[in-house]
Protein backbone atom coordinates (compact mmCIF):
# COMPACT_ATOMS: atom_id res chain seq x y z
CA UNK A 1 0.00 0.00 0.00
CA UNK A 2 1.51 3.31 -1.12
CA UNK A 3 1.78 5.75 1.75
CA UNK A 4 0.28 9.18 1.13
CA UNK A 5 1.18 12.00 3.47
CA UNK A 6 -0.31 15.34 4.39
CA UNK A 7 2.22 18.11 3.79
CA UNK A 8 2.10 21.89 4.06
CA UNK A 9 2.91 24.21 1.18
CA UNK A 10 5.85 25.48 3.20
CA UNK A 11 7.36 21.97 3.16
CA UNK A 12 7.55 21.81 -0.64
CA UNK A 13 10.43 24.27 -1.06
CA UNK A 14 11.27 27.93 -0.80
CA UNK A 15 8.19 30.16 -0.93
CA UNK A 16 8.64 33.68 -2.33
CA UNK A 17 6.18 36.56 -2.40
CA UNK A 18 6.74 38.78 -5.40
CA UNK A 19 7.74 42.43 -5.45
CA UNK A 20 7.22 45.26 -7.92
CA UNK A 21 10.11 47.45 -9.09
CA UNK A 22 9.24 51.13 -8.76
CA UNK A 23 6.96 52.02 -11.64
CA UNK A 24 8.15 55.62 -11.52
CA UNK A 25 11.57 54.56 -12.76
CA UNK A 26 11.36 53.94 -16.51
CA UNK A 27 14.80 52.33 -16.58
CA UNK A 28 13.35 49.37 -14.69
CA UNK A 29 10.92 48.43 -17.45
CA UNK A 30 11.12 47.46 -21.10
CA UNK A 31 13.76 44.75 -20.74
CA UNK A 32 13.48 41.02 -21.46
CA UNK A 33 12.80 39.57 -17.98
CA UNK A 34 9.12 38.49 -17.62
CA UNK A 35 7.16 40.34 -14.93
CA UNK A 36 4.17 38.18 -14.05
CA UNK A 37 1.00 39.57 -12.47
CA UNK A 38 -2.50 38.07 -12.01
CA UNK A 39 -3.67 40.10 -15.01
CA UNK A 40 -1.48 37.96 -17.28
CA UNK A 41 -2.77 34.76 -18.84
CA UNK A 42 -2.64 32.26 -15.98
CA UNK A 43 -5.12 29.86 -17.56
CA UNK A 44 -2.29 27.91 -19.19
CA UNK A 45 0.31 25.69 -17.58
CA UNK A 46 3.45 27.62 -18.50
CA UNK A 47 4.32 31.31 -18.58
CA UNK A 48 4.81 31.97 -22.29
CA UNK A 49 4.63 35.75 -22.24
CA UNK A 50 3.70 38.60 -19.92
CA UNK A 51 2.25 42.05 -20.50
CA UNK A 52 5.26 43.74 -18.89
CA UNK A 53 8.97 42.97 -18.91
CA UNK A 54 11.65 44.44 -16.68
CA UNK A 55 15.32 45.18 -17.18
CA UNK A 56 18.22 43.65 -15.30
CA UNK A 57 18.48 46.93 -13.41
CA UNK A 58 14.85 46.58 -12.38
CA UNK A 59 15.35 42.95 -11.39
CA UNK A 60 18.24 43.83 -9.10
CA UNK A 61 15.94 46.10 -7.08
CA UNK A 62 13.83 43.02 -6.23
CA UNK A 63 16.52 40.37 -6.61
CA UNK A 64 15.32 38.41 -3.59
CA UNK A 65 12.05 37.87 -5.44
CA UNK A 66 13.62 36.50 -8.63
CA UNK A 67 12.33 33.06 -9.60
CA UNK A 68 14.17 30.41 -11.63
CA UNK A 69 12.56 28.24 -14.29
CA UNK A 70 10.17 25.56 -12.94
CA UNK A 71 8.86 27.72 -10.08
CA UNK A 72 5.16 27.21 -9.36
CA UNK A 73 3.35 30.58 -9.17
CA UNK A 74 -0.05 30.99 -7.49
CA UNK A 75 -2.25 34.08 -7.76
CA UNK A 76 -3.46 35.04 -4.28
CA UNK A 77 -5.94 37.83 -4.85
CA UNK A 78 -9.42 38.64 -6.12
CA UNK A 79 -11.18 36.83 -8.94
CA UNK A 80 -7.83 35.39 -10.06
CA UNK A 81 -7.29 33.68 -6.70
CA UNK A 82 -5.98 30.16 -7.18
CA UNK A 83 -4.71 30.44 -10.75
CA UNK A 84 -1.40 28.62 -11.18
CA UNK A 85 1.42 28.67 -13.75
CA UNK A 86 4.98 27.35 -14.03
CA UNK A 87 7.85 29.63 -15.05
CA UNK A 88 9.95 28.68 -18.07
CA UNK A 89 12.79 31.12 -17.41
CA UNK A 90 14.02 33.62 -14.84
CA UNK A 91 10.91 35.58 -13.83
CA UNK A 92 9.78 38.23 -11.36
CA UNK A 93 6.20 38.47 -10.07
CA UNK A 94 4.31 41.17 -8.25
CA UNK A 95 3.30 40.93 -4.59
CA UNK A 96 -0.09 39.40 -5.41
CA UNK A 97 1.58 36.13 -6.34
CA UNK A 98 3.19 33.59 -4.02
CA UNK A 99 5.59 31.18 -5.70
CA UNK A 100 7.22 27.89 -4.76
CA UNK A 101 10.75 26.94 -5.79
CA UNK A 102 10.16 23.20 -5.53
CA UNK A 103 12.66 20.89 -3.82
CA UNK A 104 12.91 18.49 -6.76
CA UNK A 105 14.69 15.86 -4.68
CA UNK A 106 11.44 15.29 -2.83
CA UNK A 107 8.69 16.62 -5.06
CA UNK A 108 7.77 16.54 -8.74
CA UNK A 109 7.13 19.98 -10.23
CA UNK A 110 4.26 18.76 -12.42
CA UNK A 111 2.57 17.07 -9.47
CA UNK A 112 2.91 20.19 -7.32
CA UNK A 113 1.48 22.31 -10.14
CA UNK A 114 -1.63 20.14 -10.35
CA UNK A 115 -1.93 19.84 -6.57
CA UNK A 116 -1.82 23.64 -6.28
CA UNK A 117 -4.33 23.92 -9.12
CA UNK A 118 -6.74 21.73 -7.18
CA UNK A 119 -6.07 23.69 -3.98
CA UNK A 120 -6.58 26.91 -5.93
CA UNK A 121 -10.05 25.83 -7.00
CA UNK A 122 -10.96 25.22 -3.38
CA UNK A 123 -9.60 28.64 -2.37
CA UNK A 124 -11.47 30.33 -5.19
CA UNK A 125 -14.70 28.59 -4.23
CA UNK A 126 -14.47 29.66 -0.60
CA UNK A 127 -13.54 33.22 -1.59
CA UNK A 128 -17.02 33.68 -3.11
CA UNK A 129 -18.56 33.72 0.35
CA UNK A 130 -16.80 37.00 1.14
CA UNK A 131 -17.88 40.44 -0.05
CA UNK A 132 -14.37 41.81 0.42
CA UNK A 133 -11.59 41.22 -2.12
CA UNK A 134 -10.08 37.86 -1.09
CA UNK A 135 -6.35 37.91 -0.37
CA UNK A 136 -4.10 35.06 0.74
CA UNK A 137 -0.96 36.32 2.49
CA UNK A 138 2.29 34.40 2.69
CA UNK A 139 1.82 33.18 6.26
CA UNK A 140 -1.55 31.63 5.38
CA UNK A 141 -0.21 30.28 2.09
CA UNK A 142 2.57 28.40 3.88
CA UNK A 143 0.07 26.58 6.09
CA UNK A 144 -2.21 25.16 3.39
CA UNK A 145 -2.14 21.38 3.25
CA UNK A 146 -1.77 19.01 0.32
CA UNK A 147 -1.96 15.23 0.10
CA UNK A 148 1.24 13.86 -1.36
CA UNK A 149 2.37 10.33 -2.37
CA UNK A 150 5.99 9.14 -2.78
CA UNK A 151 8.03 10.80 -5.53
CA UNK A 152 7.64 7.98 -8.06
CA UNK A 153 3.84 8.14 -7.74
CA UNK A 154 3.95 11.94 -8.02
CA UNK A 155 5.80 11.57 -11.31
CA UNK A 156 3.22 9.13 -12.66
CA UNK A 157 0.34 11.41 -11.76
CA UNK A 158 2.17 14.44 -13.17
CA UNK A 159 2.85 12.52 -16.38
CA UNK A 160 -0.80 11.53 -16.90
CA UNK A 161 -2.09 15.07 -16.47
CA UNK A 162 0.81 16.65 -18.37
CA UNK A 163 0.12 14.46 -21.41
CA UNK A 164 -3.36 15.98 -21.63
CA UNK A 165 -2.04 19.53 -21.28
CA UNK A 166 0.62 18.79 -23.91
CA UNK A 167 -2.06 17.77 -26.39
CA UNK A 168 -4.01 20.94 -25.61
CA UNK A 169 -0.90 23.05 -26.19
CA UNK A 170 -0.14 21.17 -29.43
CA UNK A 171 -3.63 21.95 -30.73
CA UNK A 172 -3.20 25.60 -29.80
CA UNK A 173 0.10 25.70 -31.69
CA UNK A 174 -1.56 24.13 -34.74
CA UNK A 175 -4.38 26.65 -34.56
CA UNK A 176 -1.95 29.57 -34.39
CA UNK A 177 -0.32 28.34 -37.59
CA UNK A 178 -3.69 27.80 -39.24
CA UNK A 179 -4.76 31.35 -38.35
CA UNK A 180 -1.59 32.71 -39.97
CA UNK A 181 -2.24 30.65 -43.11
CA UNK A 182 -5.85 31.86 -43.28
CA UNK A 183 -4.78 35.48 -42.86
CA UNK A 184 -2.21 35.10 -45.64
CA UNK A 185 -4.81 33.63 -47.99
CA UNK A 186 -7.34 36.37 -47.15
CA UNK A 187 -4.74 39.07 -47.72
CA UNK A 188 -3.63 37.58 -51.03
CA UNK A 189 -7.19 37.12 -52.31
CA UNK A 190 -8.69 40.42 -51.17
CA UNK A 191 -6.23 42.98 -49.84
CA UNK A 192 -3.60 42.95 -52.57
CA UNK A 193 -6.05 43.75 -55.36
CA UNK A 194 -5.18 46.93 -57.25
CA UNK A 195 -8.50 47.09 -59.10
CA UNK A 196 -11.88 45.48 -58.49
CA UNK A 197 -12.15 42.30 -60.61
CA UNK A 198 -15.00 41.99 -63.10
CA UNK A 199 -18.21 40.92 -61.40
CA UNK A 200 -17.01 41.70 -57.88
CA UNK A 201 -19.03 44.13 -55.75
CA UNK A 202 -18.29 46.60 -52.98
CA UNK A 203 -20.41 46.39 -49.85
CA UNK A 204 -20.18 46.73 -46.06
CA UNK A 205 -20.33 44.44 -43.04
CA UNK A 206 -24.02 45.28 -42.59
CA UNK A 207 -24.66 44.00 -46.12
CA UNK A 208 -23.13 40.57 -45.55
CA UNK A 209 -24.15 39.70 -41.97
CA UNK A 210 -26.55 40.33 -39.12
CA UNK A 211 -25.11 41.61 -35.84
CA UNK A 212 -27.42 40.62 -32.97
CA UNK A 213 -26.74 42.37 -29.66
CA UNK A 214 -27.13 40.27 -26.52
CA UNK A 215 -29.55 40.64 -23.63
CA UNK A 216 -29.17 42.30 -20.25
CA UNK A 217 -28.96 38.88 -18.63
CA UNK A 218 -29.57 40.15 -15.09
CA UNK A 219 -33.21 40.28 -16.20
CA UNK A 220 -33.22 36.62 -17.26
CA UNK A 221 -31.95 34.69 -14.25
CA UNK A 222 -32.96 31.01 -14.02
CA UNK A 223 -36.03 30.28 -11.95
CA UNK A 224 -35.92 27.88 -8.99
CA UNK A 225 -37.03 24.98 -11.20
CA UNK A 226 -34.60 25.71 -14.06
CA UNK A 227 -31.03 24.57 -14.59
CA UNK A 228 -29.25 27.71 -15.70
CA UNK A 229 -26.79 28.01 -18.55
CA UNK A 230 -23.63 30.16 -18.38
CA UNK A 231 -23.74 33.76 -19.56
CA UNK A 232 -21.26 34.64 -22.30
CA UNK A 233 -19.67 37.97 -21.38
CA UNK A 234 -16.49 39.66 -22.55
CA UNK A 235 -14.46 37.82 -19.90
CA UNK A 236 -15.65 34.43 -21.12
CA UNK A 237 -15.04 35.32 -24.76
CA UNK A 238 -11.52 36.47 -23.95
CA UNK A 239 -10.63 33.28 -22.05
CA UNK A 240 -12.47 31.01 -24.48
CA UNK A 241 -14.64 29.28 -21.90
CA UNK A 242 -17.08 29.73 -19.06
CA UNK A 243 -16.00 28.89 -15.52
CA UNK A 244 -17.32 28.60 -11.99
CA UNK A 245 -17.41 32.40 -11.76
CA UNK A 246 -19.62 32.80 -14.83
CA UNK A 247 -23.13 34.05 -14.19
CA UNK A 248 -26.14 31.92 -15.14
CA UNK A 249 -29.25 32.72 -17.15
CA UNK A 250 -32.47 30.93 -17.99
CA UNK A 251 -32.20 28.28 -20.71
CA UNK A 252 -35.60 29.46 -21.96
CA UNK A 253 -34.47 32.76 -23.43
CA UNK A 254 -35.22 33.23 -27.14
CA UNK A 255 -33.29 30.73 -29.25
CA UNK A 256 -31.42 33.39 -31.20
CA UNK A 257 -29.66 34.42 -28.00
CA UNK A 258 -28.44 30.88 -27.29
CA UNK A 259 -24.81 30.47 -28.34
CA UNK A 260 -23.41 27.18 -29.68
CA UNK A 261 -19.93 25.95 -30.57
CA UNK A 262 -18.66 27.54 -33.78
CA UNK A 263 -20.76 30.71 -33.54
CA UNK A 264 -18.97 33.95 -34.46
CA UNK A 265 -19.02 36.41 -31.55
CA UNK A 266 -17.97 40.06 -31.73
CA UNK A 267 -17.34 41.99 -28.53
CA UNK A 268 -18.08 45.60 -29.48
CA UNK A 269 -17.62 47.29 -26.09
CA UNK A 270 -14.68 47.38 -23.69
CA UNK A 271 -12.25 44.78 -24.98
CA UNK A 272 -13.01 44.55 -28.70
CA UNK A 273 -12.42 41.12 -30.21
CA UNK A 274 -13.88 38.72 -32.77
CA UNK A 275 -13.69 34.97 -32.34
CA UNK A 276 -15.32 31.59 -32.82
CA UNK A 277 -17.01 30.50 -29.62
CA UNK A 278 -16.12 26.92 -28.70
CA UNK A 279 -16.97 26.91 -25.00
CA UNK A 280 -20.33 25.13 -25.13
CA UNK A 281 -23.93 26.29 -24.89
CA UNK A 282 -24.48 29.67 -23.18
CA UNK A 283 -26.56 32.83 -23.30
CA UNK A 284 -25.45 35.97 -25.15
CA UNK A 285 -24.98 38.99 -22.90
CA UNK A 286 -25.29 42.61 -24.00
CA UNK A 287 -22.15 44.27 -25.41
CA UNK A 288 -21.60 41.19 -27.58
CA UNK A 289 -22.83 40.61 -31.13
CA UNK A 290 -23.76 37.17 -32.44
CA UNK A 291 -22.78 37.38 -36.10
CA UNK A 292 -24.84 35.35 -38.60
CA UNK A 293 -25.89 35.53 -42.24
CA UNK A 294 -28.55 34.09 -44.52
CA UNK A 295 -26.49 35.04 -47.58
CA UNK A 296 -22.89 34.15 -46.81
CA UNK A 297 -20.93 31.44 -45.03
CA UNK A 298 -19.29 31.76 -41.66
CA UNK A 299 -15.73 32.03 -42.95
CA UNK A 300 -16.66 35.05 -45.08
CA UNK A 301 -18.25 37.27 -42.44
CA UNK A 302 -15.67 36.15 -39.85
CA UNK A 303 -12.64 37.20 -41.91
CA UNK A 304 -14.16 40.53 -42.89
CA UNK A 305 -15.29 41.41 -39.37
CA UNK A 306 -11.87 40.47 -38.03
CA UNK A 307 -10.19 42.48 -40.78
CA UNK A 308 -11.82 45.68 -39.52
CA UNK A 309 -11.14 44.98 -35.85
CA UNK A 310 -8.01 47.14 -35.56
CA UNK A 311 -9.88 50.12 -37.02
CA UNK A 312 -12.81 49.51 -34.67
CA UNK A 313 -10.40 49.43 -31.72
CA UNK A 314 -8.92 52.76 -32.83
CA UNK A 315 -12.39 54.30 -33.21
CA UNK A 316 -13.44 53.05 -29.78
CA UNK A 317 -10.25 54.41 -28.21
CA UNK A 318 -10.85 57.86 -29.72
CA UNK A 319 -14.39 57.97 -28.34
CA UNK A 320 -13.64 56.39 -24.99
CA UNK A 321 -14.49 58.27 -21.82
CA UNK A 322 -14.85 55.29 -19.50
CA UNK A 323 -15.29 52.24 -21.75
CA UNK A 324 -14.68 52.39 -25.48
CA UNK A 325 -17.19 50.91 -27.90
CA UNK A 326 -18.32 51.10 -31.50
CA UNK A 327 -21.78 51.86 -32.87
CA UNK A 328 -23.67 50.11 -35.62
CA UNK A 329 -23.00 52.91 -38.08
CA UNK A 330 -19.32 51.94 -37.96
CA UNK A 331 -20.33 48.54 -39.35
CA UNK A 332 -21.97 50.24 -42.32
CA UNK A 333 -18.71 52.12 -42.98
CA UNK A 334 -16.61 48.95 -42.94
CA UNK A 335 -15.92 48.08 -46.58
CA UNK A 336 -16.23 44.53 -47.89
CA UNK A 337 -15.47 43.00 -51.30
CA UNK A 338 -17.95 40.39 -52.54
CA UNK A 339 -16.48 38.07 -55.20
CA UNK A 340 -18.29 36.44 -58.07
CA UNK A 341 -19.87 33.10 -57.23
CA UNK A 342 -17.00 31.22 -58.89
CA UNK A 343 -14.32 33.17 -57.03
CA UNK A 344 -16.28 32.89 -53.78
CA UNK A 345 -16.37 29.09 -54.09
CA UNK A 346 -12.67 28.97 -54.97
CA UNK A 347 -11.66 31.04 -51.93
CA UNK A 348 -14.10 29.13 -49.74
CA UNK A 349 -12.36 25.88 -50.68
CA UNK A 350 -9.14 27.35 -49.30
CA UNK A 351 -10.44 28.98 -46.11
CA UNK A 352 -13.41 26.93 -44.94
CA UNK A 353 -11.39 23.75 -44.15
CA UNK A 354 -8.90 25.82 -42.16
CA UNK A 355 -11.58 27.38 -39.95
CA UNK A 356 -13.39 24.04 -39.61
CA UNK A 357 -10.17 22.52 -38.25
CA UNK A 358 -9.57 25.46 -35.91
CA UNK A 359 -13.05 25.04 -34.45
CA UNK A 360 -12.66 21.25 -34.18
CA UNK A 361 -9.33 21.63 -32.36
CA UNK A 362 -10.83 24.10 -29.91
CA UNK A 363 -13.77 21.81 -29.18
CA UNK A 364 -11.34 18.91 -28.67
CA UNK A 365 -9.32 21.08 -26.27
CA UNK A 366 -12.45 21.81 -24.26
CA UNK A 367 -13.16 18.09 -23.94
CA UNK A 368 -9.53 17.39 -23.02
CA UNK A 369 -9.64 20.08 -20.35
CA UNK A 370 -12.84 18.61 -18.95
CA UNK A 371 -11.22 15.16 -18.82
CA UNK A 372 -8.16 16.59 -17.06
CA UNK A 373 -10.32 18.46 -14.56
CA UNK A 374 -12.33 15.31 -13.83
CA UNK A 375 -9.21 13.20 -13.33
CA UNK A 376 -7.40 15.81 -11.24
CA UNK A 377 -9.20 15.41 -7.88
CA UNK A 378 -9.45 11.63 -8.31
CA UNK A 379 -5.71 11.30 -8.93
CA UNK A 380 -4.82 13.74 -6.17
CA UNK A 381 -6.88 11.82 -3.61
CA UNK A 382 -5.58 8.40 -4.63
CA UNK A 383 -9.06 7.33 -5.75
CA UNK A 384 -7.64 6.13 -9.08
CA UNK A 385 -4.95 3.43 -8.90
CA UNK A 386 -2.03 4.50 -11.09
CA UNK A 387 0.43 1.85 -9.90
CA UNK A 388 0.57 0.29 -13.37
CA UNK A 389 1.14 3.56 -15.24
CA UNK A 390 4.61 3.95 -16.73
CA UNK A 391 5.68 7.59 -16.74
CA UNK A 392 9.11 7.03 -18.27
Amino acid sequence: MVEWKIIKVGDIGQVITGKTPKTSNSSYYGGNIPFLTPSDDMSVKYVRETKKYITEKGRLTVKNATLPANAVCVSCIGSDLGKVVITTEETVTNQQINSIIVDENKYDVDYIYYAMLELGRILNFHSKTSTAVPIVNKSSFLQYELICPPLNVQKRIGSILSSIDSKIEENEHINNNLEQQAQAIFSNEFLTLETLPDGWKQASLIDIADYLNGLAMQKYRPTVDETGIPVLKIKELRQGCCDDNSELCSPNIKSEYIIHDGDVIFSWSGSLLVDFWCGGICGLNQHLFKVTSNKFDKWFYYVWTKHHLDRFIAVAADKATTMGHIKRDELSKAAVLIPTEADYKRIEALLQPIYDLIIANRIENKKLAETRDTLLPKLMSGEIDISEVDYE
